[in-house]
């Protein structure tokens, strides 16, 4: 026998009420800090993240551009300085020239998981503090910056952007920033992009005490894939997840080890190694020059061999 449509209609009510309370908790905890970025020649969105007035947005909003303000949602603007971008990230570090009114709390992307709750608060077309909702479609994306390189380990969103949502935050229900929105794919619908929390971190953290960010590379492309626990427990690996090859630059570092593609980083300077993220923050400008020891499974075997970075 089927419920009584009442109880029907009450429990689709029950729902749609989580999700609003969902939706409007993460509006109400992140949205005061959120920006709307003037910058010479266009606009964007950035996020305070620190009681201090530092502001994440994106390097195609901020680079190159001397004079910027930001203006929050209750109205008032400061001036901003730019103190360092990342074109290979595309984000950008900016210090506001006054006192903060707010700002959000930047949690980690690592948790996240494909169907969660995401919310996406910018300035789209100069609407001030336009709030989109959507879910996580994909974790471990890899798309081209402008600079050409390819930024991995990004989120994958239907939480609808358009050209102003640049530089904002993506949220999870917790009212944690967990990506800063970068991209929309030209004539797709649902097809929207973040950087990594993971990634911001790193990287601002770089921009505040060196004013850029140093790097080496070991010539390849790569994606975060999860690994079967067996394999895992076999190994005793530190991570229930790695890092495979996709391709091999022919005169890289990577190549000349005789690594291949498929093989699955677990392990680089013995360091363990989860994700894309975790390998870009150990391909540090210290580490060019230097033989490090590299570990990754071939199938199901475990192999080590010593991989000396280049320097970018």
């Amino acid at each position: 026998m089927s419920e009584p449509i009442d109880a029907v209609l009450a429990g689709e009510h029950e729902i749609r009420d989580s999700y609003s309370r969902a939706v409007i908790g993460a509006v109400e905890a992140v949205g005061p800090a959120v920006l709307h970025i003037q910058a010479g020649r266009g606009s964007g969105s950035g996020v305070v993240f620190t009681p201090d007035g530092y502001v994440l947005t994106n390097s195609h909003v901020a680079a190159g551009t001397p004079h910027l303000s930001a203006t929050f949602p209750d109205g008032h603007t400061l001036a901003a300085r730019l103190v360092g971008d990342d074109p290979e990230t595309d984000l950008a570090l900016l210090r506001l020239e006054g006192e903060a009114s707010a700002h959000a709390r930047l949690g980690s992307s690592r948790h996240l998981a494909v169907g969660q709750l995401v919310v996406a608060i910018g300035n789209p077309f100069g609407f001030q503090a336009t709030v989109t909702a959507g879910v996580v479609s994909a974790l471990g994306r890899s798309l081209r910056a402008r600079s050409g390189r390819l930024i991995e380990g990004m989120i994958q969103t239907d939480a609808a952007l358009n050209p102003g949502n640049s530089g904002g935050p993506l949220v999870n229900s917790a009212g944690e920033v967990v990506g800063i929105n970068t991209a929309i794919i030209a004539g797709a619908q649902g097809l929207c992009f973040a950087i990594s929390a993971d990634t911001a971190s790193f990287v601002a953290s770089r921009l505040i005490r060196e004013g850029r960010v140093r790097r080496s590379a070991i010539g390849l492309t790569a994606q975060t894939i999860t690994l079967p626990r067996r394999v895992v427990r076999f190994h005793q690996l530190a991570a229930e997840s790695g890092v495979r090859i996709e391709s091999l630059l022919p005169d890289g570092p990577a190549a000349a080890a005789a690594l291949k593609q498929g093989d699955v980083i677990v392990a680089f300077d013995n360091v363990p190694i989860g994700s894309v993220d975790d390998l870009h923050r150990l391909l540090t400008e210290e580490r060019a020059g230097r033989p490090l020891s590299l570990t990754f499974l071939r199938g199901t075997e475990r192999h080590t061999v010593q991989v000396t970075p280049k320097s970018r």
